[in-house]
């Protein structure tokens, strides 16, 4: 095979007085971009594989490429026999890796969309990064597993979409056996301690955090080690500080993305040794139980719990209940399950008929709902999809004080949802009459109002970092 140099995690090397320590580029086979089932390409001409100097465009080719096939390599092993992308894709998801100068990374169901920025006279380059590449491969590979997810009108829905996206940047870095030398290393085993592995997209951080340095973390992009804790997301302010939890889907997301990690760390745990190899079984099955968990979940507007409870379920089936305590802890620790949540899902306890071990969720389009177009300024109602699906688990997520967190009704998260977007200007009028809605043309948004047969629709256009240069 053909060597390349690339990054195992994320290029910090590149910043002034970088902060965690420099990282240097690793030797690796060049990728095979027919490895993976779920195929996956880089647009624009294909230097020779070789290895290049840090710095040139053929170096970032390549180190795109890698962090590309590493995640699709991943996936591909973790999904149903027949997965392929959602359909807008065609066979092979494409990335760009570098449309402009903007510090942002998008999915959008035509590819995965990366960018630089130049800050201080240090330009990044959001497609050099494993983190942020596996983060967007991770939106793609959620969307072919559960597209439904795309188009809801749920605050929560939306986090869970971002979380996935760094869960899928911690377990696709994990499949590097140098780099998981390297945290073992850092960390005495200890895989629950913050790290390499936990710290995401710090290059990109960086960037952001000279221009507001209150928006994302002291030492990356979002941690995956933080004490937050559930709180009902309709109830959080559109914007707060990193060190505070929003409505924002990125911010909100790390709750998830907590209990995910500690997950992680316990299934680590149970491997009876600390090696390398142990840390390997440990992603590559903490991944089958997140698949698994998403598959088997409907779609409500308490999705976070519900994936939880179906991990738990599918941890049942799959390795019988060897990581049930693992689960069960890592989500209860950061409120994804409330400790009366997690008790009826013990093993004892009888499960209802309509929580059968290896259901599906429910097939079909999710239900279209009308919202009051007047209540956001808008000349007629409002059609959105919505998180209405039967729930299987009458789970939910903590109260800061004892019991479970209230579970919004779909149309009050879906109001809450529309709301959201307006304060945050999400929504950019498409080819609707928007009336006096606060809607106009804006570099941040999400979604666009349509007009489609004579009724305005709420319409998702992209997964992106939540994040422009001004």
């Amino acid at each position: 095979m053909t060597a390349i140099a690339a990054w195992e995690d994320d290029p910090v090397g590149a910043l002034p007085e970088a902060e965690p320590p420099a990282n240097e580029p690793v030797t690796e086979d060049a990728p095979d971009f027919d490895a993976p089932h779920l195929k996956v390409g880089v647009s624009g001409a294909r230097p020779d594989p070789k290895r290049y100097d840090v710095g040139t465009p053929e170096f970032r080719y390549w180190a795109l490429a890698e962090a590309l096939v590493r995640g699709a390599t991943y996936w591909s092993d973790r999904l149903p026999q027949g997965t392929t992308w959602q359909e807008d894709n065609g066979d092979t998801l494409v990335a760009v890796p570098d449309e402009g100068e903007d510090l942002n990374a998008y999915y959008d169901r035509n590819g995965l969309h990366f960018f630089h920025g130049t800050v201080r006279a240090t330009t990044v380059f959001s497609g050099e990064s494993p983190d942020v590449v596996c983060h967007e491969l991770g939106h793609a590979v959620l969307d072919a597993i559960k597209p439904h997810l795309f188009d809801i009108a749920s605050i929560e829905v939306a986090a869970f979409h971002e979380s996935f996206g760094d869960c899928s940047a911690i377990l696709s870095n994990l499949q590097l056996r140098s780099f998981r030398q390297a945290v073992l290393a850092e960390t005495g085993g200890r895989m629950s301690a913050a790290s390499r592995l936990s710290r995401l997209a710090e290059t990109l951080g960086w960037a952001i955090r000279q221009l507001a340095p209150d928006a994302v973390a002291h030492d990356c992009l979002r941690s995956a080690v933080n004490s937050f804790y559930y709180q009902d997301p309709a109830s959080l302010p559109p914007r707060a500080p990193a060190s505070s939890l929003s409505s924002e889907p990125h911010s909100f997301s790390r709750v998830f993305t907590a209990g995910f990690f500690r997950v992680l760390a316990g299934v680590f745990a149970r491997q009876g040794d600390r090696t390398e190899a142990a840390l390997r079984t440990a992603a590559e099955d903490t991944g089958r139980l997140l698949v698994e968990g998403v598959l088997r979940s409907p779609v409500v507007p308490a999705f976070m719990a519900q994936v939880a409870a179906h991990m738990v379920e599918a941890d049942a089936d799959l390795f019988n209940g060897r990581y049930r305590g693992a689960i069960v802890n890592g989500f209860v620790a950061a409120g994804v399950l409330s400790v009366r949540s997690a008790a009826q899902l013990a093993p004892d306890r009888q499960l209802s008929a309509a929580a059968a071990l290896g259901a599906r969720d429910e097939a079909g389009e999710p239900a279209r709902m009308l919202l009051n177009g007047s209540l956001f300024g808008l000349p007629q109602d409002l059609v959105v999809y919505t998180a209405s699906q039967t729930r299987r688990f009458g789970v939910a997520g903590g109260l800061a004080d004892r019991g479970d967190a209230p579970v919004a009704a779909p149309d009050q998260a879906a109001g809450s949802f529309v709301e959201d977007l307006l304060r945050r200007g999400g929504i950019e009028a498409g080819t609707a009459d928007v009336g006096d809605a606060p809607i106009g043309p804006s570099r941040v948004s999400t979604h666009e109002i349509v007009n489609v047969d004579g009724s305005l629709e709420l319409r998702r256009r992209r997964f992106d970092c939540g994040f422009y240069l001004p």
